[in-house]
């Protein structure tokens, strides 16, 4: 892409941590909380899986009006939201994840979160190191991650048990970062438009290629709405270069990424959250990139970070709103479609 087709996009998406503030924080009511206790019971009678619960099982009159609001906010407002106020010591870690599954099918559907096909994933130390070159970073334990997006339209984090310290999430807005390189420095967003190789992490197709390949930033036409998309894992960036069939970023692109990294960096483009038991924080995967501090867990205490997690599919962005490689069953990339199943780890 030149220069000179560089322009700033979704400018009603774009905050600073100022301009933020707390909006984006929900405080679930004794009303809402009521629902939800009704919902649970009747998904309960039901089904006892619970990736059988759909929407029509979980019924929030009240609660589900805004969450139809969040949905919204999420697409074309701030992209992201914490709701409060899930009492996981009340129902346990299991009823507290049934009423998180169905809180999610009011903002999209279950996508899928690796080859195996886990929809509802755990974020917790799982023994995994994090040289493995085939490990997915909910698998590896107290370090901190740089920011990144994941692979799906909307991302939610559950807490569960935050550990005995540190874990902060940190979420930084990618759209506004990307509009003030665009009027500052459009060489370097070009460079974000490139397509970049990026490691499969061992889960490609038997006998393909250990990598794919697509840019950072790609924009959709006027007709689809002109917005922004974003797909950016450094990690992996780097990872690719284990492949010796894989092309390397340009420097410009570096130099790029770099920019990208120090500005995620800057308190004034991100906020920081402690997630405490019973918060749910839900991102536009697209517009926000995460990252999370380093954290301690105190296994002989039983304090152990855990947090469950959603990847979900919006209907406020279907195919037709879509690039082509951010469709769910694409086969060449992390957006392939791998049928559902439970998560091989029992909370």
């Amino acid at each position: 892409m030149t220069t000179t087709s560089i322009e700033p996009l979704e400018t009603q998406c774009e905050w600073t941590r100022d301009t933020l503030g707390d909006r984006y924080i929900f405080e679930l009511t004794d009303e809402h909380r009521a629902e939800l206790d009704a919902a649970l019971v009747d998904a309960e009678a039901q089904t006892d899986d619970v990736l059988d619960i759909e929407k029509r099982h979980f019924p929030l009159p009240t609660l589900g009006r805004e969450l139809d609001r969040i949905k919204h906010d999420l697409i074309d407002g701030p992209g992201v939201a914490l709701i409060r106020g899930v009492e996981v010591d009340r129902y346990g870690k299991d009823r507290a994840s049934s009423i998180y599954w169905g809180i999610g099918t009011h903002l999209g559907l279950p996508w899928p979160q690796n080859a195996k096909g886990h929809l509802l994933g755990d974020v917790t130390d799982q023994g995994k190191a994090l040289n493995d070159p085939t490990s997915r970073g909910n698998e590896i334990g107290g370090v901190p991650f740089p920011f990144h997006s994941d692979g799906s339209d909307l991302v939610g984090l559950f807490c569960l048990d935050a550990g005995a310290s540190g874990g902060e999430s940190l979420v930084a807005n990618v759209v506004s970062i990307h509009n003030e390189l665009a009027r500052t420095e459009p060489e370097l967003v070009a460079a974000l438009y490139d397509p970049m190789p990026y490691d499969f992490r061992g889960e490609q197709a038997p006998g393909g290629k250990g990598w794919y390949s697509m840019p950072i930033a790609t924009r959709t036409t006027p007709e689809q709405g002109s917005r922004l998309f974003i797909r950016y894992i450094r990690p992996y960036i780097q990872a690719s270069r284990r492949h010796d069939d894989a092309p390397r970023p340009s420097a410009l692109a570096e130099q790029a990424m770099d920019r990208v990294d120090a500005m995620c960096a800057d308190p004034t483009f991100h906020v920081s959250m402690a997630l405490q038991p019973g918060d749910m924080q839900f991102v536009n995967n697209y517009h926000v990139l995460h990252a999370r501090n380093g954290y301690v867990d105190d296994r002989d205490a039983g304090t152990i970070r855990h947090l469950k997690r959603l990847w979900l599919e919006t209907d406020l962005l279907g195919d037709d709103a879509k690039p082509e490689a951010f469709r769910l069953g694409r086969t060449d990339s992390h957006w392939a479609s791998k049928g559902k199943t439970k998560s091989d780890v029992v909370v």
